[in-house]
């Protein structure tokens, strides 16, 4: 049976899987610096008879790994980079891990279901939005699916339960005069001012927001000494929401906030996009019902309903779905309460329930791509779609 071939060969792998874990959570590299981790995937994939290419599509720590030729593409996204200070606090080890042994276990059934499996390294999902990179450079442009799982606190929840909000992460500069600001103060143009005005404003603008938006600063630079009147003005945001009118309105009126700050100082302002903007989760409702079966069914995990208003984060894997069908379920640690970004999740991630959870991820998502390969009705669909989808470039453009 191909449901018994996929978890032997998971199975025969897990000794170098759960390694693969444990270096990869002992020795965290930040976004777009995941050196030692993207090269420990390739080269378990390599050993596993994959082709490998590294620093694929002009990114040094991206690697690809394909196995099979078969007409249904599947693309995995293995992500590995870790957080500041607090390590592999988002379970991105186990992300890695769970990747890697589906594409093994795929591998095992590719020729009989005639899979082209594609494990794809995706750097920088926590600060650089890695995947969006790829997707300008074609990483997924002949894929007919893409899954990957998330390590959640106990708790199961069904993957179609799972929301995002999309992301958009700008920074602020302002410029104004440097003065003495006993001796000349009048002479200066405060642009320490333009940023307590940006703050002061966005915490006015969030009572008259939606319930879907979330608005996150934090100052950069404001100043260096009392004595001194600062030339120059530093901030970073965050803008989230759920729904994309909502979120562009909301976009716009921080904008407005930070120009009137600057026009309130006399400062000069500039405002750039350091990353291109996250969007929301859009899971795919066949994927994700194969997905419930797996856990269900084959690894015995119990769903639950989502908590009112639960929506976990954000993530470039939304960007992924928005092109293409896709899911990115979570799996729960069971023991856990830890949330991601706390040090006690990234605990929580190297335990053995951490391990048990990043097995089951693999099989999970190998279950629930051979299942989409093994329907007559399903992979007609996926394959239509492929062949519709234009290349992502044109895909952007025409949006």
């Amino acid at each position: 049976m191909t449901t018994d071939r996929i978890r032997s060969a998971i199975a025969a792998a897990e000794a170098d899987l759960l390694r693969l874990s444990h270096e990869i959570s002992d020795d965290p590299e930040l976004a777009f610096a995941e050196v030692r981790a993207a090269e420990r995937v390739a080269a378990l994939l390599e050993r596993r008879g994959f082709a490998v290419t590294r620093g694929a599509y002009e990114l040094p720590t991206s690697v690809e790994g394909v196995f099979g030729t078969g007409d249904l593409t599947v693309v995995i996204p293995c992500e590995y980079d870790a957080l500041p200070t607090v390590g592999h606090a988002c379970g991105h080890n186990v992300i890695a891990t769970a990747s890697v042994g589906a594409a093994l276990g795929l591998a095992e059934v590719a020729d009989e279901l005639g899979l082209r499996v594609v494990l794809l390294g995706t750097p920088a999902e926590e600060d650089g939005g890695g995947k969006i990179l790829l997707l300008q450079r074609g990483a997924w442009d002949d894929a007919a699916l893409s899954l990957m799982v998330h390590p959640a606190p106990a708790g199961q929840l069904p993957a179609s339960g799972h929301l995002t909000l999309a992301l958009e992460h700008i920074e602020i500069e302002f410029t104004g005069r440097a003065a003495h600001a006993a001796a000349m103060p009048h002479t200066g143009i405060n642009a320490g001012d333009a940023v307590t005005l940006t703050q002061v404003g966005i915490g006015l603008l969030r009572q008259q927001l939606p319930k879907s938006i979330v608005v996150a600063s934090r100052v950069v630079e404001a100043g260096e000494a009392t004595n001194v009147i600062p030339a120059r003005g530093l901030m970073e945001i965050e803008i989230r929401g759920t729904d994309p009118e909502e979120w562009a309105a909301a976009r716009d009126q921080v904008r407005r906030v930070a120009e009137g700050a600057a026009i309130a100082t006399g400062c000069e302002w500039a405002i750039e996009q350091t990353e291109a903007p996250y969007e929301p989760l859009d899971s795919h409702a066949e994927l994700s019902a194969l997905w419930d079966r797996a856990v269900t069914e084959e690894l015995d995990y119990v769903l639950g309903e989502p908590p009112r208003g639960f929506v976990g984060g954000s993530t470039d894997m939304g960007n992924v779905s928005q092109y293409l069908p896709a899911i990115h379920p979570m799996l729960e640690i069971r023991g856990t309460s830890a949330s991601p970004h706390h040090p006690d999740f990234a605990a929580a991630a190297r335990s053995e329930a951490g391990d048990r959870a990043a097995i089951d991820g693999a099989i999970a998502l190998a279950l629930t791509a051979a299942g989409a390969a093994a329907s007559p009705e399903l992979r007609e669909r996926l394959l239509l779609a492929r062949a519709e989808r234009a290349p992502y470039a044109e895909f952007a453009a025409g949006r």
